[in-house]
């Protein structure tokens, strides 16, 4: 049996376009993250990083005004009325992890940890699962607009790679707290990092479990 697309704008052509470029900041931020955490590792505090830092701060600025547009629209207009706030829902709970994003980086930038090379690869690959499970809440979110019925494939996946980011994260932060070089203060100052990072894919499972309930409301 063919599965129908429920497409959830119709006419509001440029509410979609609007969504679509929300969601397109929300995966930029993810790529310009992963790529400040990576400078950060292999060179410390540098231009590179900064920059990139600027580079989630303006997005995250536009991505709000934007949000807001978003909204006002939602009202002004009474479009979609039936799904209205649950499209909310999902924007806000969405500009979370955006905002971890930023968040995360300035952390970095003020207390500017010292990471000990032997931990550096899973930093890496904690930071590899993070964005990944937010890319596919991306897909999801899109799809949820256009196709309803295919979004718990892209929210098994943030799953798969939310629990991949936790058990990178238990054995980051077990290896941490077994070193014979480090002084507790050390320690307890590197896992504060190690959650800091992790924290992005619990928020993008959590906004995958609201976007389930909202996808299972528009298929029923």
């Amino acid at each position: 049996m063919k599965i129908p697309r429920l497409f959830l704008f119709g006419r509001t052509v440029e509410l979609e376009k609007k969504i679509d470029d929300y969601y397109d900041m929300l995966s930029e931020s993810a790529i310009v993250f992963r790529l400040a955490i990576r400078s950060y590792l292999k060179e410390g505090m540098t231009d590179d990083f900064h920059k990139r830092l600027k580079r989630v701060n303006k997005i995250e600025s536009d991505a709000d005004h934007l949000r807001r547009d978003i909204e006002a629209q939602l009202y002004i207009h009474t479009l979609i009325p039936d799904s209205r706030g649950d499209v909310l829902g999902l924007i806000e709970t969405s500009d979370e992890v955006l905002s971890l994003f930023e968040g995360v980086l300035w952390a970095f930038f003020t207390e500017q940890p010292d990471i000990p090379a032997p931990f550096r690869a899973n930093f890496r690959k904690l930071t590899n699962m993070v964005v990944k499970a937010t890319d596919e809440l991306t897909l999801g979110a899109r799809a949820f607009f256009r196709a309803p019925y295919d979004v718990p494939a892209y929210n098994h996946k943030v799953m798969l790679y939310e629990k991949e980011a936790d058990a990178i994260s238990t054995a980051l932060k077990r290896e941490i707290f077994s070193s014979e070089k480090l002084s507790l203060a050390e320690k307890l100052h590197l896992r504060e990092f190690v959650e800091h990072i992790d924290s992005i894919a619990d928020m993008a499972e959590d906004v995958a479990d609201r976007l389930a309930i909202y996808a299972i409301k528009r298929t029923v």
